[in-house]
């Protein structure tokens, strides 16, 4: 210890340690740190104490549920004998005291500390393993049709009843004294009043306001997650007891002149109650999810399966939200998730079968647009670096963070997804066919991962095929063919449930007795009294109170209902635009083999222009008037139907190709407009580049007009605009294919058939104008304007008039024309933009779509 420094003494569970001034100390959930705390509450990297050159002090390093001396969340706070903090929480969480080296006992040998892990909260204690199966019992016979079993053959062994957790049980995290007249702000930033260290939370997010009258008010101050009461984004309300308020993962509740405040750290329960799902089937509807109900505890993992066609899509798209199910309701910690989507949405992670990241990056770039989408637009590049940093860390994947995805195992492209998903730090998480396509191994190793995730104080569902490591899941779903529930329980007593030895024989039973009730099964069982019946038979919850109601020193006045803000963005719609953008170009940058495609095809196309002679107009004499030359229109009808091939497929496959993205980022708060338009805007910029392409190989060699209508002595230049016009508007109708169709499979002929009717109807190959209905259907094709705009500048009534008493008026040689030509083309663009919109739709959650 350095002269005049203070020696302090470390307590924690007992075990003591003499801090060095010469040194700081690292204290969290990595095994790595310095003072590892094994406790879900404890951030990977949650503070630091040092010595500053003047005291000990300990600093919280932007902790989820922050560092507290004195029951008073603090940022920094001095350190000297007698100081107790606590990590997590202000009452039970681990607990470091310090105290000067004279008063110390003993310290343990550091080699004994190092490995002392923190008491976490006490936990629901495990369930007994179950007894032998009782006499009676008679398994299914392996028969090609074997039987089911008798109910009555399957009582299990007693054990204690699971009660689902009781409304009101969570205690405040902390608590802020509130005086009339005061106003409190709370944010991100160390000079608000009230620090929450979340990064969904804004610098400077929302104020509480102390009327004199003792009224609370709280105003949002233009916050990008949003501030919520009940669940409902509002601008400003006034508050009362029963109201809570919600601040990214924290919510405030008023108990009198008292303001406590409650931290989501991931130790939630989640039930899902009497789901029925029904689609429209002719003039009938069919139910493709039956009456399923369940509840997790706490830190639990469950597994879901099933045959195919049980309902298994249907019933994470009903948990999650993207398809509400249309009768019962799913509790995220007994609050309604359908009626609180607005606020619960950044609290619950989604892993999609397929990728939600884009393969061409590394994965520490991919991870930084992706933060930069989902957290507020006031945090800076460091503070979104050290979660990601954290992630990988957590995750394993910092030796792979700056390899692309594309060159990872399907197990480590896996992780990456998850990492996505724990950037926000979600409580619940849910997993559709995570280790689908994966060997054993692989399958073993996200299980585990699974596993790990839910000890860490998560609740985990996962969605999958594999009954291979089954065993490692605290609850087991089992779904029927048509929706219904079949088994829910511990995974070790399915089989002896269903009397079978192994999986392969129950899902041939599904598949063989498929009109058997294996509901009422179910319901009619022992397992079902102990595991469901509860929730079955539990009434509506109203909006959950994290403390049992008080009587508050003086109640507020009646207030209305908060009226609802507008749909809250993690960042402005420009700054999302900006930074799609980036990340567009930064994909398109790291795939050579597009941008290969996309030089190459526009130049091909401009060389077989080349190859068509001209008698006359466009070709290599000098232009003879009034000469009869179909030629020409050829070249120009080439130019055209190019660029128009080009344009489309530039965009034909990029929505569908990113639909899963999409629809993930679209949950979290992505702007469908600013998605829409980052694709237009780069996409437009390429199909612009590939216009003067073709336009500069096709005229080369060629005798241009030797005016235009626009701009006389540069005729070239209005010739490639239309072009340009025709590749943009093509550009904008491959975007509406692309949200269409289903695969990216049926995008290739729909495109080949695009192109083919274009040419048909330029109206060169045969005349237009002036033959009723066929040249009304011409009006609705890019290319018989891109071609009218052409022949304006080219004089094709004049190069090779159909009727030369009778010529086709969008030909004529002047502005006007033109400009009709071209307009037109802008028309269709735009129809197409809003088609396209509108369609994308379809593939949000529909609690999130705008009516």
């Amino acid at each position: 210890m350095g002269h005049g420094v203070p020696e302090l003494v470390l307590d924690l569970n007992g075990h003591t340690r003499i801090l060095d001034a010469s040194r700081s100390y690292n204290v969290g959930r990595d095994p790595q740190g310095d003072l590892a705390l094994d406790d879900a509450r404890v951030s990977w990297r949650h503070a630091t104490i040092r010595w500053n050159g003047r005291q000990w002090v300990m600093e919280d390093l932007g902790s989820t549920n922050g560092t507290y001396a004195g029951g008073v969340r603090i940022q920094q706070c001095e350190l000297v004998p007698g100081t107790s903090v606590h990590l997590g929480n202000a009452t039970d969480g681990p607990r470091l005291a310090f105290s000067a080296a004279s008063a110390a006992p003993q310290p343990a040998p550091a080699e004994a500390y190092s490995g002392q892990t923190a008491t976490a909260a006490p936990e629901t204690a495990p369930v007994p393993a179950p007894a032998a199966a009782p006499a009676g019992w008679a398994p299914y016979q392996q028969s090609p049709r074997p039987a089911p079993p008798p109910i009555s053959a399957q009582t299990p062994p007693a054990r204690p009843q699971e009660q689902p957790p009781a409304r009101g049980d969570r205690s405040p995290t902390t608590f802020h004294q509130l005086a009339a007249g005061r106003v409190m702000r709370i944010g991100r930033a160390l000079d608000n009043d009230l620090v929450v260290s979340d990064l969904q939370v804004s610098r400077h997010h929302a104020e509480f306001h102390a009327h004199p009258d003792g009224r609370m008010e709280i105003v949002d101050l233009g916050s990008h997650n949003g501030t919520y009461v009940n669940g409902q984004p509002v601008e400003g309300h006034l508050i009362g007891p029963s109201d809570i308020v919600g601040v990214g993962h924290s919510t405030f509740r008023l108990v009198g002149d008292r303001l406590e405040e409650f931290v989501d750290t991931g130790a939630v329960s989640f039930s899902a109650r009497r789901l029925t799902v029904q689609v429209p089937q002719g003039r009938t509807t069919k139910t493709i999810l039956e009456d399923v109900s369940f509840g997790v505890p706490e830190k639990s993992l469950v597994g879901v399966i099933g045959p195919s066609g049980s309902g298994k899509s249907t019933l994470l798209r009903a948990l999650t939200g993207y398809r509400p199910a249309d009768h019962g309701e799913v509790l995220y910690d007994h609050r309604n998730l359908y009626k609180q989507f607005a606020e619960l949405r950044q609290r619950i992670g989604l892993v999609p079968q397929d990728d939600i990241l884009h393969k061409e990056l590394s994965v520490r770039t991919a991870l930084r647009y992706a933060a930069k989408l989902r957290f507020p637009g006031d945090t800076h590049a460091a503070e979104r670096n050290a979660r990601i940093d954290e992630v990988l860390r957590e995750l394993k994947l910092d030796i792979h963070a700056d390899k692309r995805i594309t060159s990872l195992s399907g197990g480590q492209r896996k992780r990456v997804s998850v990492a996505l998903e724990l950037l926000t730090k979600p409580s619940l998480i849910f997993l559709d066919e995570p280790t689908s396509g994966l060997d054993p191994g692989m399958d073993r190793d996200v299980m585990q991962l699974l596993r790990g995730l839910a000890d860490d104080g998560r609740t985990v569902l996962v969605v999958t095929h594999s009954v291979a490591e089954l065993a490692l899941c605290d609850r087991l779903l089992v779904m029927a063919p048509g929706g219904s529930v079949a088994y829910f329980g511990p995974p070790e007593e399915a089989l002896t449930f269903f009397g079978y030895d192994s999986w392969a024989d129950v899902f041939q039973a599904f598949e063989n007795y498929r009109d058997y009730d294996w509901s009422g099964r179910w319901r009619g069982s022992q397992h079902y009294q102990m595991y469901a019946a509860d929730f079955d038979a539990a009434p509506q919850q109203q909006p959950y109170q994290p403390h049992p109601p008080q009587q508050p020193h003086m109640a507020p006045k009646p207030h209305p209902q908060p009226a609802q803000a507008r749909q809250q963005k993690p960042q402005s719609w420009s700054s999302q635009l900006w930074t799609l953008i980036a990340r567009y170009l930064s994909v398109i940058a790291s795939d050579r083999g597009f941008m290969g495609l996309m030089l190459v095809l526009p130049a091909v196309l401009g060389v077989v222009s080349t190859v068509i002679p001209a008698k006359s107009g466009l070709g290599f004499g000098p232009p003879q008037a009034h000469f009869y030359n179909k030629d020409a229109g050829t070249i120009l009808m080439i130019l055209t139907v190019g660029a128009c091939f080009s344009g489309a497929a530039n965009s034909v496959r990029e929505l569908i190709k990113e639909r899963v993205i999409y629809e993930r980022e679209r949950a979290v708060g992505l702007s469908r407009s600013a998605y829409l338009m980052s694709k237009v805007i780069v996409l437009g910029l390429i199909t612009a580049l590939q216009g003067v392409i073709i336009c500069g190989i096709g005229f080369a060699p060629r005798t241009l007009p030797a005016e235009g209508v626009l701009f006389h002595n540069a005729p070239a230049i209005e010739m490639t605009l239309a072009v340009i016009a025709i590749g943009f508007t093509s550009m904008m109708v491959g975007l509406v294919i692309s949200s269409l169709v289903k695969t990216a499979e049926k995008t290739m002929p729909l495109l080949v058939m695009f192109a083919i009717v274009q040419v048909v109807f330029t109206g060169v190959l045969f005349q237009l104008y002036a033959k009723p209905g066929i040249e009304q259907v011409a009006w609705l094709m890019p290319s018989r304007w891109a071609m009218a705009a052409l022949g304006t500048t080219a004089q094709l009534n004049t190069l090779m008039p159909w009727d030369p008493t009778n010529t086709d008026a969008l030909w004529d040689h002047n502005a006007g024309t033109w400009f009709l030509d071209v307009f037109a083309l802008v028309v269709m663009s735009v129809i197409c933009g809003f088609a396209v919109a509108r369609l994308l739709r379809r593939h949000e959650p529909e609690v999130m779509r705008e009516k």
